[in-house]
């Protein structure tokens, strides 16, 4: 197989490389040149460092052939000066046996290797072709962090703050340390949670939830570990426990701070031995895990206040990522609101495209004390609730009350209390509209409100929309 069909760029878009040849003999250049016209390679040629730092910006060549001593700008300043241009172009230098020094300077200051001459015509085609291969996966690899950066802002937003968080995901997921995240209800640590493992090396193994604070706290053991036949009354068989059936993946544990003190004790064996004792069991099963703990609280605090162990803490928060409220990065509120209002209008089958620039700034002003899971609940119900194309403050008057200005101002209403009245309002309007568009059909109504039949007739209850 010629040396040209495996430089060929089978990546997007299929070129095939070049290469420059710097030096000053004609005779060397002639001889490279044949080399790589005999494998279909194309090249150019320069004979001075400054023709070919000329060439090089023109025709930003994939490998530069540099010969260390040249009249003029030498072969170390050349270098300096290519690298200037593009710092991933790999160099090979081309220098004589007395040079060698030198050459191994040049590799300390960024070259890729070096050749003495006479050249060895084998060894010029496989350090070529590595030398190729290098600069490829440099660019795919830049290629793919850039896809993954703006596939990850298309799903949390564009602002200072969550472009810091990308770059802690990215530095993180790689590897296989344990990760704590922390940050308030809804804003986004099951998603940065489950970003982390779809790019690692465990991705293709299992990714398990758990959520301590919806177990009761007397099966919270048994359900991380599992348990054997016989273990307790009502064991019939044999389970498995959410660590064992994430083995070779990653486990999620959220709202950490509800695990009790004695469940953290068996965690951190499990963290130190990696293997875990299922209830009734008298062996040990090994298990491979990675774990991403979070909390809504203040993790350190929970240390400091006892509520979390300060050695589970330590083996959890290998890498901590800490997650800013929407209140604090209001900047994403239009691009976040605009993709709800997306998915909602597809869900919903309703063509409302837009949102005004009142409604807009309303929604710029709130608090959101429940945060992007509140934005997108919100969203939602407005586009349930528009009469038309684009969603006015009308459609939003619920998250505020009976005035915009009396939730803004207001110091004597706790925000939990405020949270609690706007969304009982939105249920209230919410359920009154799906009603509406159904036609009275109850069934239907439940499910375009994502909740069950049962629930509904109670809702209705409860606000008196009994017809």
């Amino acid at each position: 197989m010629k040396l040209a069909t495996l430089l060929q760029d089978h990546k997007r878009p299929q070129t095939l490389h070049k290469v420059l040849i710097v030096d000053d003999e004609p005779g060397v250049r002639a001889s490279l040149a044949v080399i790589l016209e005999e494998e279909g390679i194309g090249f150019y040629e320069a004979p001075s460092g400054a023709r070919a730092v000329e060439i090089f910006q023109e025709t930003r060549p994939s490998v530069v052939l540099l010969d260390l001593v040249m009249p003029g700008m030498d072969g170390m300043e050349t270098m300096e000066r290519l690298k200037e241009i593009d710092p991933e172009i790999p160099i090979i230098i081309i220098t004589g046996h007395g040079d060698v020094p030198t050459a191994v300077d040049a590799i300390k200051r960024g070259a890729y290797e070096f050749l003495q001459k006479p050249i060895n015509i084998e060894e010029f085609k496989i350090t070529l072709k590595r030398a190729i291969e290098k600069l490829e996966l440099e660019r795919e690899v830049k290629r793919l962090h850039s896809h993954v950066e703006t596939s990850i802002e298309g799903m949390m937003g564009r602002s200072e703050a969550i472009k810091k968080v990308i770059e802690q995901i990215q530095r993180i997921a790689w590897s296989d340390l344990s990760v704590m995240i922390q940050g308030e209800t809804g804003t986004g640590k099951t998603l940065v949670a489950s970003i982390i493992h779809n790019l690692s090396n465990r991705s293709r193994g299992p990714f398990v939830k758990v959520d301590i604070g919806a177990i009761p706290e007397t099966l919270v053991e048994s359900e991380l570990f599992g348990y054997e036949k016989g273990a307790f009354t009502g064991a019939a068989k044999r389970k498995k426990g959410l660590f064992e059936s994430a083995h070779g993946g990653t486990i999620f544990i959220d709202e950490l701070e509800n695990m009790s003190t004695y469940v953290q004790s068996k965690l951190l064996h499990v963290v130190e031995e990696k293997r875990i004792y299922p209830l009734g069991a008298t062996r040990p099963v090994e298990v491979d895990v990675r774990i991403i703990a979070a909390t809504n609280e203040d993790i350190k605090r929970n240390v400091k206040e006892k509520r979390l162990r300060e050695d589970l803490f330590f083996r959890l928060s290998e890498f901590i990522i800490t997650l800013p409220p929407l209140r604090e990065r209001i900047e994403d509120i239009p691009f976040l609101a605009q993709r709800f209002l997306m998915e909602a209008g597809e869900e919903l089958n309703k063509q409302v495209r837009g949102i005004s620039k009142e409604a807009m700034d309303r929604l710029m002003k709130y608090p959101w004390p429940g945060n992007v899971r509140e934005l997108r609940n919100i969203v939602r119900k407005a586009v349930l609730l528009a009469d038309g194309e684009v969603i006015r403050p009308e459609s939003i008057e619920f998250l505020f009350g009976d005035s915009q200005d009396d939730v803004i101002d207001s110091p004597l209403m706790p925000l939990k209390e405020l949270s609690t009245i706007a969304a009982k309002k939105a249920e209230k309007r919410a359920i009154k509209k799906a009603l509406e568009m159904t036609k009275g059909n109850k069934s239907r109504a439940a499910a375009i409100l994502q909740i069950d039949y049962k629930t509904l007739l109670t809702k209705i209850k409860e606000f008196g929309l009994q017809p």
